[in-house]
């Protein structure tokens, strides 16, 4: 079992704790089998709500699990029940999102696609829909205009 920890990076303008907007959030990420090092042509889903039986009767479950199109393994990932979703408030640096226990699989990519949340400077709320990595809007609290550029993201071991 690898832990892996998911950084990002944004630069925030006007707002802070950018955040999934519930606990029921799609996560979307790309793919790699271990095994044979085959990618996943398209980003998967991951939930933290979900979750799915692995095979071999053992009553185990995982978040996420997988059977690579090459080699044919079944591989798997689950939230790491001790770590919770951070919030991003750390404009223009890598700071950590969450951990993920990962067998037999390594995520190496990440879409922010979804709704997100943040809030403003005085206190307001706001729904994130990013396009093309970026979201704007106006605080009507703070008089402010406010932004958000996705920069980037990161996977490293935990």
């Amino acid at each position: 079992m690898v832990r892996l920890k998911l950084e990002i990076q944004a630069d925030l303008e006007n707002v802070t704790d950018l955040r999934p907007s519930s606990n029921d959030f799609d996560f979307f990420f790309k793919v790699t089998c271990t095994s044979c090092h085959e990618m996943h042509p398209k980003p998967v889903s991951v939930n933290r709500v979900q979750e799915r039986e692995l095979s071999g009767g053992k009553h185990a479950t995982a978040h996420f699990v997988w059977r690579c199109g090459n080699c044919k393994r079944e591989s798997s990932a689950k939230f790491d029940p001790s770590a919770a979703v951070r919030p991003y408030s750390d404009s223009g640096n890598f700071a950590e999102l969450l951990v993920i226990e990962c067998r037999g699989l390594e995520f190496v990519g990440f879409d922010p696609r979804g709704t997100w949340a943040c809030n403003g400077i005085k206190g307001q709320s706001f729904e994130v829909e990013f396009q093309d990595n970026d979201w704007v809007d106006y605080d009507e609290n703070a008089r402010l205009p406010v932004q958000i550029n996705f920069k980037g993201s990161r996977w490293s071991r935990a």
